[in-house]
């Protein structure tokens, strides 16, 4: 089963800006599959525009974890796991919503100009 997120208010939010241009930059990490790139792709697959790559948004909850929990101790996370359920558009903003129980953190990440949740039941379990 998805890890379950608290119902409280989360413990500390970090908000991340994307550049418009994101998805071209991450494209030198060696995915090139063409919707992060091809407008006219994006739209015949559904999207207005080509979509962020969804390692780079799981890359931007882990950095809001990272800075915010583990204060950038990348030897601190164990685990870090995720469901990925909305894309993101680059130049959008990204806020990251973080609970911390002991030494499991959960997370949850959304894009502010739409209000949709992007990455859901997200756990990060912190080193002992």
């Amino acid at each position: 089963p998805p890890h379950a997120i608290p119902e409280r208010r989360p413990d500390v939010e970090v908000t991340s800006e994307t550049r418009r241009d994101q998805a071209l930059l991450y494209r030198l990490n060696g995915d090139r599959n063409p919707l992060h790139a091809d407008p006219g792709l994006a739209r015949r697959a559904g999207f207005p525009v080509p979509i962020l790559h969804g390692l780079c948004t799981y890359g931007i909850a882990c950095h809001a974890v990272l800075k915010a929990v583990c204060d950038y101790d990348e030897t601190r996370m164990q685990a870090f796991d995720a469901r990925f359920s909305a894309p993101v558009y680059p130049g959008e903003t990204i806020r990251t919503e973080i609970w911390v129980d002991g030494a499991t953190v959960s997370y949850r990440a959304s894009v502010v100009e739409r209000g949709v949740v992007v990455i859901n039941n997200g756990r990060c379990v912190l080193a002992s």
